[in-house]
């Protein structure tokens, strides 16, 4: 069986097993409280628990992707993520690290300056017409996620004739369009909670296994995300069960990467799921 494997500079990863991003947000507005990190002290514990619990990449983020979040310029990004990086670069110099940002200048600085693997753009190339050229360039794996408007309107954008086959043609011009640009790593990443209602969410989850066509890494972010608390009820820090159960939806039906604020329980999650899959094998 041929798998799929990430270029990590020049490490190949492989992804026979799933493998878990844990999210850290240097945000003070992020939808789930919980993951607000601020000082350097939450920053760096919230670091060693990614890493204790058995995280693989570390998502960094700087600005709020929440549905309304307001919009702060390129300068306040890069000085939100600057004070994770350079803990990361003195501390944990061997730890893959992922920046999720849809500018482009902003992911030039993060790869040159502090080494950086991953570039995760939850537009796709829509928000900056440069970003393309530039994880091209540089030769990094890029999460590139399907999101309609900006995460201030994206829950204007739901209307669709037919949400699979849009999303599928979405994805198919801009992979071929990288792959012509000289872009070789490309993880898709549907969007769940962006652009998409809470029924339309698990459409999308049920189709999941449709994404398989592309032969690509496919990530998957629904941790304690509005299609578990506003369909069950309750809040996202009541939501941890629903992710688990999401998540081992996913992961049964081809998801590669798990983004997810509780490392601990995707990583179980993960075993999980590997333990059954390798006995309906025997």
């Amino acid at each position: 069986m041929n798998y799929k494997t990430l270029n990590i500079k020049g490490t190949l990863i492989p992804l026979e097993k799933p493998i878990v991003m844990g999210i850290l947000n240097i945000t003070p507005d992020s939808f789930y409280a919980g993951s607000r990190k601020q000082s350097e002290a939450e920053i760096e514990k919230r670091i060693q628990t990614i890493l204790e619990e058995g995280g693989t990449i570390i998502d960094i983020g700087g600005y709020s992707s929440r549905p309304d979040a307001i919009d702060v310029s390129s300068e306040e990004e890069m000085k939100r993520l600057q004070m994770a990086l350079e803990i990361l670069n003195k501390q944990y110099p061997d730890v893959i690290i992922s920046v999720d940002t849809f500018r482009a200048d902003i992911a030039r600085r993060c790869i040159e300056r502090y080494g950086v693997a991953i570039i995760n753009d939850i537009s796709a190339g829509e928000l900056d017409p440069n970003m393309f050229e530039t994880v091209a360039d540089l030769r990094v794996p890029y999460i590139m996620m399907h999101m309609r408007g900006t995460p201030k309107t994206m829950q204007q954008h739901t209307n669709y004739t037919n949400m699979m086959s849009e999303i599928i043609q979405y994805f198919a011009e801009k992979v071929k369009r990288l792959h012509l640009m000289g872009a070789n790593d490309i993880i898709l990443d549907p969007g769940f909670g962006f652009s998409k209602t809470v029924d339309q969410n698990y459409e999308l989850m049920s189709n999941l296994k449709e994404f398989g066509l592309f032969g690509l890494p496919l990530l998957v972010g629904i941790s304690r995300k509005s299609m578990i608390y506003k369909y069950l009820g309750g809040t996202p820090t009541e939501s941890l069960n629903g992710t688990t159960v999401l998540n081992t939806f996913a992961l049964l039906n081809g998801a590669d990467i798990l983004r997810v604020h509780d490392v601990k329980a995707a990583v179980e999650a993960v075993r999980i799921t590997e333990k059954l899959t390798v006995n309906c094998q025997l």
